[in-house]
């Protein structure tokens, strides 16, 4: 490729790169305002703030807090110290340095944050123009001749390529920050969007010129499964590829290159082992308080997606390190199981969705129902079936809507049919009612089947239960057992909008059609009542309460079914 298009080709990227500052932004904001941190300054670096997704917000959240907890241990490890530096790379519009401010917590500290000459610019502009933020500085802007672009005692922003080493150099180096100082480097998602050979650099020189140093960096990994692969396009139609993804997959390899590039320790955690090993119960709870929120897999997908790094220089430095996460095993509970591997061969069939449920109703074919797609959610009820050509999707027409339904159940029944139970149309609307649905082998044939000879009619019939229905619930898990010559559904765990984890379980019988709760009985014999109550009192595990029935010399305790987690 010629310098000329590989400079024009330069300039684009970096162009797009910018351009993720202003995404960024708007997301910080966003989060902010729902509550998941507090911010009360980014919010002027912007012209009106939107609401983002829950996903989102808590992508943000964890981001946030992850640099935040870097952030506040550097601080605290360098508190005597009579001098320390923030060095922020790619600062963008980022609102640290006036959190902090207002905080009173930067005494002998100077913040210096270096972003391209463009963006600075339009920082210094906004907090020229703006009277709280302008108010934080001590000192009048000066001319904006060079790369200094605000200059306060505290405060500077550079407007300089961080790919440049020699004038990155020169210019801190004018701006006034001590070589010698501890000083923490913050770099958000802004290595990868340089070539690799640049990022590495960048490593390097701040390893030689800084040596009582903590770098922190946030960033993608695992580039090769599918989430990795949808990960990379969405930043490609952005023009801003993910480069060090490549070279440095995963957080052994990130670990790696900061250890060759002159850095004494190094600790990497991806941002799960974040979120759960370091961040407190009632903290977690408190945000997934905050916005309905059904999306688990795709948090959590995307939360081993992103890591956290911390790499320090000097032995003071090294106390400021990320600990390693420390996350509690769930206890071994119920009986112990054999595994065998299964020999499973795929078949393609031309049908998509998400949080639908599916049962073998009858010999070769799969019923399927609710669920959503990239159309939406779905409402019609389908039906594989495998013939001599393979399997086939085809459509089903009920006797009675189904209604739209996710991550519900149907289980398949002794004699034939299923039972369809619970299931949401969103996170704030459960679905609490139960069908029996089962093929109709008989009758003429339909409208629909005129059009379509293959459609199957499928009679739906309500179910009305007496006896304590368990509360409405998805992501459950739903069997039918039988127990002395009767047929129960089982119902255990999920989900409602009250309630992160669900451990109840109960029983409905399909013939009487009345449910029942289930309790664990646990039998002491000769136990002090007294003892046994504060034994049960301080039980941590289950917030429940124990019902305690005593005669003569044996005690029997009872409690609904937990899962201990």
């Amino acid at each position: 490729m010629p310098t000329t298009d590989r400079k024009k080709q330069r300039k684009g990227s970096d162009t797009a790169v910018q351009g993720t500052n202003d995404s960024s932004v708007v997301s910080k904001a966003s989060a902010a305002a729902q509550g998941y941190f507090r911010d009360p300054f980014i919010q002027h670096f912007l012209c009106k703030v939107a609401r983002r997704a829950p996903l989102i917000n808590r992508g943000y959240f964890v981001r946030w807090r992850a640099v935040d907890h870097c952030v506040r241990q550097f601080l605290r490890i360098t508190a005597k110290c009579s001098k320390r530096q923030i060095l922020s790379l790619g600062a963008g519009f980022d609102s640290l340095y006036f959190r902090l401010h207002a905080e009173g917590v930067l005494d002998g500290t100077a913040v210096f944050e270096v972003d391209f000459p463009d963006v600075a610019q339009r920082k210094a502009a906004l907090v020229a123009c703006n009277v709280t933020l302008r108010g934080m500085l001590d000192s009048t802007l000066p001319p904006h001749s060079g790369p200094v672009y605000i200059s306060s005692s505290q405060y500077r922003m550079l407007g300089v390529d961080v790919r440049g080493e020699s004038q990155v150099e020169e210019a801190l180096g004018a701006a006034g920050l001590d070589w010698t100082a501890p000083t923490l480097i913050l770099s958000e998602v802004v290595l990868t969007y340089m070539e690799t050979q640049w990022s590495d650099a960048v490593i390097s020189w701040a390893a030689k010129l800084l040596p009582q140093s903590l770098f922190v960096i946030y960033e993608q990994i695992h580039p090769e499964d599918p989430f990795g692969r949808v990960m990379q396009d969405h930043f490609l139609k952005l023009n801003s590829a993910l480069h060090a993804l490549q070279q440095y997959p995963d957080l052994s390899a990130q670990r790696r290159r900061f250890l060759d590039k002159g850095w004494d320790h190094c600790v990497c955690l991806d941002m799960n082992d974040f979120y759960l090993g370091l961040l407190s119960q009632e903290e977690r709870d408190r945000m997934e308080s905050l916005e309905p929120f059904d999306e688990h897999e795709e948090w959590h997908g995307k939360c081993s997606h992103y890591f956290i790094l911390t790499a320090s220089r000097g032995a003071l430095m090294e106390q400021a390190l990320l600990p390693q996460a420390s996350i509690s095993p769930v206890p071994s509970i119920g009986p112990s199981w054999t595994s065998t591997r299964l020999n499973v061969r795929t078949v393609p069939v031309c049908l998509e969705g998400l949080g639908l449920a599916s049962t073998w109703i009858r010999p070769e074919v799969v019923l399927l129902t609710g669920g959503s797609s990239r159309g939406g959610r779905m409402t019609e009820t389908r039906s594989l079936i495998r013939g001599q050509e393979g399997w086939r999707s085809i459509g089903v027409e009920a006797s009675a809507d189904l209604g739209v339904r996710l991550y519900h159940t149907i289980t398949c029944l002794p004699g034939g049919g299923a039972v369809v139970y619970g299931g949401r149309s969103s996170p704030l609307r459960p679905t609490c009612d139960l069908f029996k649905v089962k093929f109709d082998p008989g009758g003429p044939p339909s409208a629909a089947q005129s059009q379509c000879p293959d459609a199957e009619k499928l009679r739906v019939e309500p179910i009305k239960c007496t006896g304590n229905p368990p509360p409405p619930r998805w992501r459950h898990t739903a069997a039918v057992v039988s127990h002395r010559g009767r047929d129960f559904l089982f119902v255990f765990g999920g989900k409602n909008q009250s309630e992160s984890v669900l451990g109840d379980s109960s029983f409905l019988s399909l013939d009487q059609r009345h449910w029942t709760e289930v309790y664990l009985v646990f039998f002491f014999h000769k136990v002090n009542l007294t003892q046994l109550h504060h034994l049960l009192e301080v039980d941590s595990v289950n917030s429940v309460n124990w019902t305690i029935c005593s005669s003569g010399s044996a005690t029997i305790c009872l409690h609904p079914i937990q899962l201990y987690l």
